[in-house]
């Protein structure tokens, strides 16, 4: 598989331990880092073309990841 845009300690960078730890630590973040990477792997396979999807499942994907990242930024800048 081709490298996967949009990995958390990637766009990131700076809170790369941070991440770790708010996943070892917190199950709420955890579980928010797992549905994200989850989300983010199924936008990669859509727009790869590996797997197919309407256009509407696309945007619906995208909208999920981004309130998703949104929601993670936020408890990283907390953290």
């Amino acid at each position: 598989m081709a490298h996967t845009p949009h990995e958390l300690a990637e766009d990131f960078p700076e809170h790369v331990e941070k991440i770790h730890n708010l996943k070892m630590n917190d199950a709420h973040f955890a579980r928010l880092a797992d549905e994200y990477h989850t989300i983010n792997r199924e936008v990669h396979r859509v727009e790869t073309g590996v797997e197919a999807a309407s256009h509407e499942r696309e945007e619906e994907l995208r909208k999920t990841r981004m309130r998703l990242k949104d929601e993670i930024a936020g408890m990283l800048a907390k953290a």
